[in-house]
């Protein structure tokens, strides 16, 4: 058996996890995310010892996975306190020598989907993960989205719903597709958490509307064979058909295929993985690492 090392690094908690090369995830630990200087001193604790030989790591954004960058392994832009322009994978270098695999978390949760999870088999798919923020990665031909840098489909624009007044949570964009539709922007506009909210409370129609303008850019743009949606604002499965309906009323018929069609309910999905997409995620970032 191969021992990999995993690491989901979100912007509360640190998830660590040992596995192996079928995805099987054996031991896991979580930290809240603290100080960098706190937070990765009880990372590498966990990993000490374990014979890990290979490590891979989804992390919350904007990072620079771009290797040769001078900035590779950074965390970059984020408004996290503390964590911006943060050498995570030095950091992590200084401790342990084996391969690293280094991507946001959303693209290492579309690769280990793709691997393990909803869309095995394929070699396109979309994960998107609605929750504090909204990101999604990308996996077309077989390979990671990356240009410049790595996607952000949280912040593209979006039209308004007619009856929101409500100005968006996001410090760079406002009224992006972030700053109305993740988790934070329900709670502040309608005063209540999420999960507080009547399965038939308006919010949900217009989460819907919001979501499913952004799904139709990226089949559009990236026509990918899933797409699979996860967070904790998808934890409220009333969303699922709502979001598929109004993915098919703003297509109208303009792409004719039967995963958009007849068979949209097998197209846009909930993580295979469950839980451990983002954790299962990084098990194949390390997995290909190793590979290459």
């Amino acid at each position: 058996m191969t021992v990999l090392g995993a690491i989901e690094a979100g912007g509360t908690k640190f998830v660590c996890g040992i596995g192996n090369e079928q995805g099987e995830v054996l031991e896991r630990a979580s930290f809240p995310t603290a100080t960098p200087a706190e937070t990765m001193e009880n990372v590498i604790s966990f990993f000490e010892g374990k014979g890990i030989e290979a490590l891979g790591v989804g992390s919350f954004g904007p990072i620079d996975p771009i290797e040769g960058s001078d900035t590779y392994g950074y965390i970059t832009t984020t408004p996290k306190p503390h964590w911006g322009n943060y050498n995570l994978i030095g950091k992590l270098k200084e401790h342990f020598d084996v391969p690293m695999g280094f991507d946001t978390d959303v693209n290492g949760a579309a690769l280990g989907e793709s691997i393990w999870g909803a869309a095995k088999g394929l070699d396109s798919c979309l994960y998107i993960t609605i929750g504090t923020g909204i990101g999604a990665g990308a996996l077309v031909g077989g390979k990671l989205i990356h240009g410049l840098s790595h996607p952000e489909m949280g912040h593209i624009l979006v039209r308004r719903h007619p009856e929101d007044t409500y100005e968006g949570t996001c410090p760079y964009h406002g009224d992006c597709l972030e700053g109305l539709a993740a988790g934070p922007s329900l709670e502040k506009r309608w005063k209540v958490k999420g999960h507080e909210l009547s399965v038939d409370h308006p919010a949900w129609e217009m989460e819907a509307y919001y979501l499913a303008q952004a799904l139709m850019s990226y089949v559009l743009i990236l026509s990918p064979q899933k797409i699979i949606m996860g967070g904790g604002v998808m934890k409220q499965e009333q969303l699922f058909p709502l979001v598929r309906s109004k993915l098919q009323e703003l297509l109208n018929g303009y792409v004719q295929h039967p995963s958009l069609t007849t068979d949209i309910d097998q197209y846009i999905v909930s993580p295979g993985l469950g839980d451990n997409a983002g954790l299962c995620g990084a098990l194949a970032l390390a997995k290909e690492k190793l590979s290459r």
